[in-house]
């Protein structure tokens, strides 16, 4: 009797231990459930998450996921003008091949021939090829491709004005739109930094072919085109919202997306003047500890009007790019989970008078690759030796 009493009072403590151990265990799920929900709000999920598929491309680089394709240059090739081919602008040409039905193409300049050959080729197919484009920088540069395509009978409309049509976007079979930073020339693919994204979205193709249809049919440009306000869209696993400027509101969106930021700010410019941006970054780094570091465009990184000298004053971290040619990207990564994009630099005239396109991405797998180019420009830039700014 002893015995039993004795294996029944053991059989209970063991049940006991095993309740608890299931109960400890459930528990400790529950725990890491949340840890890993409150990383993805705050972007930062684990890299090895990323899944995205990769793409061989002679010179550049070639990411896709859901609804999305991404393209970065790599502009430190050595290699002759006339081998220049294999890059972004091949990929582009391959979809202007695919298009069965139409072409709306917004362009800043375009003297690359891969491009203007498969545009050419898409008009001769009997697609319907409208163009809108800078008559400085497009129809009026002398080596520009425009005035060939116009011969040959495309419908092209330039702005007309001093101010500039600063779009890089191209609508095909009103199912694709390409955008982002990179020029339809030879320098865009093949010297600069650039980023180029294709979004496979009903929502993002109509609120960029309204944009079109504002230029090309009714002749509206810069502040005075009709505002559409912030269009937002879901895309894969994310959502991004396009604003197009000058007639928007980027000034605003911008801010408010840096207000949100509370782990880190990583920024690629080719321009950047905006005082009101450079101090919302700094009011994060000094209220919440967020890290902003950020790469400027050489040349153009001290001069008078831009924000590099009162970054580093204030102890950001800032650094000239290493290209030789330019760094062209106009990128802020924040949280590594929202990226901005687009031809908008971060310009006083991109906000007053430019036509711009400015895409905000809150998606995980995109901010990835975008940071992982940011990290790559980062080690190739140059710090600041002492002594180059003022800070007296």
């Amino acid at each position: 009797m002893d015995d039993l009493r004795k294996r029944s009072t053991a059989g209970r403590g063991w049940r006991w231990l095993l309740a608890f151990s299931t109960l400890a265990l459930g528990m400790l799920l529950v725990l890491l459930q949340s840890a890993q929900r409150e990383q993805a709000r705050d972007g930062l999920v684990p890299t090895e998450q990323y899944r995205p598929s990769q793409h061989a491309i002679e010179f550049g680089r070639g990411y896709s996921g859901p609804g999305w394709q991404l393209y970065f240059t790599e502009p430190f090739s050595k290699a002759a003008r006339a081998d220049y081919r294999g890059g972004i602008d091949s990929q582009l040409a391959k979809a202007i091949e695919n298009a069965r039905a139409s072409l709306d193409i917004a362009v800043f300049d375009l003297d690359n021939p891969t491009i203007a050959d498969a545009i050419l080729a898409a008009h001769r197919r009997g697609l319907a090829v409208r163009l809108v484009a800078d008559d400085e920088h497009g129809l009026r540069s002398e080596d520009s491709h425009l005035p060939r395509l116009r011969e040959a009978g495309v419908a092209i409309l330039a702005d007309g004005r001093s101010a500039l049509m600063h779009n890089k976007f191209m609508i095909l079979d009103a199912k694709t739109v390409w955008t982002g930073s990179m020029n339809y020339t030879v320098n865009g693919a093949y010297r600069h930094n650039n980023n180029v994204i294709a979004l496979d979205d009903a929502r993002a193709v109509a609120a960029f072919q309204g944009e079109f249809e504002e230029m090309f049919l009714r002749g509206e440009f810069g502040a005075r085109s009709t505002d559409d306000g912030a269009q937002s869209f879901a895309l894969g696993a994310g959502e991004a919202t396009v604003i197009f400027g000058a007639e928007g509101d980027e000034i605003s969106a911008l801010l408010k997306e840096i207000a949100a930021a509370r782990h880190s700010i990583h920024f690629m410019a080719f321009v950047f003047s905006l005082e009101e941006l450079a101090l919302a970054m700094l009011r994060q780094s000094q209220e919440h500890g967020v890290l902003v570091r950020g790469i400027f465009e050489r040349r153009s990184s001290l001069a008078d009007w831009s924000v590099m000298p009162a970054l580093y004053c204030a102890g950001a971290g800032v650094r000239q790019d290493g290209n030789a040619n330019y760094l062209h990207h106009k990128v802020i990564i924040i949280d590594k989970h929202t990226v901005i994009t687009g031809s908008f630099n971060f310009s006083r005239n991109a906000i007053r008078s430019n036509d711009e396109n400015l895409l905000i991405i809150r998606h995980p797998d995109i901010a990835a690759l975008y940071h992982d180019e940011w990290q790559r420009q980062w080690d190739s830039a140059i710090r600041l030796r002492e002594g180059l700014v003022d800070c007296g």
